[in-house]
């Protein structure tokens, strides 16, 4: 079980919290913590080998936190995903391989597409597919995204290269549980062919970022980087190639450390205990 807490920081936190949970007969398996001293901000990430009893244990332990803590106790580990895309089959396919041998930490529930582009792959590893064609009303189209998102039970949302702006308002439905990835040369080359842009610059770095949708276009509170040296000899294809294998090695980090419970929002940042 996996109890996650972010407060207000103050003297004795680390020896309160552990006290209870020795007292309650929860024994810790591991323990982090972080403090924002900019911020007098303090988290925790605890693992614990007991399961029961979980509603009374948050009750006691907001009793000993500063005011406005939150605590969040997840006894079943495995989250419930739900994945959106367009046509770029490299973040999908690795989300699928992991989730058909179990290493994803999560279960897809279903695929939704934009394009019907990738409906067989889904269809190989046994995951409904929903195609949701824009056919140029967006408000019709994120309605029918609502819809079928509704059908199902999940955690997160992933946008695993989905090419659509959504709308503050449908992102305002779901607060910070939409995670997308997408190549770090914004905002320098921004819109159609990035990396044809770069290469035209000579770029010597290939990065990717995973970060959480907010309604601010790609300005989430960011998950994790990664980048990868370019020099003179990459073609364009060369850097394509390379910018899909770090976007899936980020987007399969970054959901990871999500589903094991080790990221914190607060303000446009995050604290990531790894």
């Amino acid at each position: 079980m996996i109890i996650v807490i972010q407060c207000a920081d103050r003297i004795g936190l680390v020896a309160g919290i552990s006290g209870l949970l020795s007292q309650k007969q929860f024994n810790i398996i591991s323990m982090q913590e972080h403090v924002d001293k900019g911020e007098q901000l303090f988290f925790m990430r605890i693992e614990v080998d007991k399961t029961n009893g979980t509603a009374q244990l948050e009750k006691d332990l907001l009793q000993i936190l500063p005011e406005r803590a939150i605590v969040k106790i997840n006894p079943d580990i495995e989250k419930k995903v739900i994945v959106l895309v367009t046509k770029e089959y490299h973040c999908l396919a690795d989300i699928l391989v992991r989730n058909y041998f179990n290493t994803l930490g999560a279960t897809v529930q279903c695929v939704i597409g934009n394009h019907a582009t990738l409906q067989d792959i889904c269809r190989r590893f046994d995951i409904p597919f929903y195609p949701v064609l824009f056919e140029g009303d967006n408000k019709a189209f994120e309605e029918n995204l609502l819809e079928i998102i509704g059908r199902y039970e999940y955690d997160y949302i992933v946008l695993a290269k989905f090419m659509r702006i959504l709308s503050a308002d449908f992102v305002g439905h779901f607060g910070k549980r939409i995670i997308n990835i997408h190549h770090s040369f914004l905002p320098a080359f921004a819109g159609a062919s990035p990396y044809r842009q770069a290469h035209e610059r000579g770029v010597k770095l290939i990065g990717a970022t995973a970060h959480y949708v907010t309604d601010q276009l790609d300005e989430g509170p960011i998950i994790a980087q990664q980048i990868i040296p370019a020099n003179h000899s990459h073609t364009v294809q060369d850097m394509v190639k390379a910018g899909k294998e770090i976007e899936t090695a980020v987007l399969a980090k970054a959901l990871k450390l999500v589903f094991d419970d080790r990221v914190f929002v607060y303000k446009n940042k995050t604290v990531v205990l790894e």
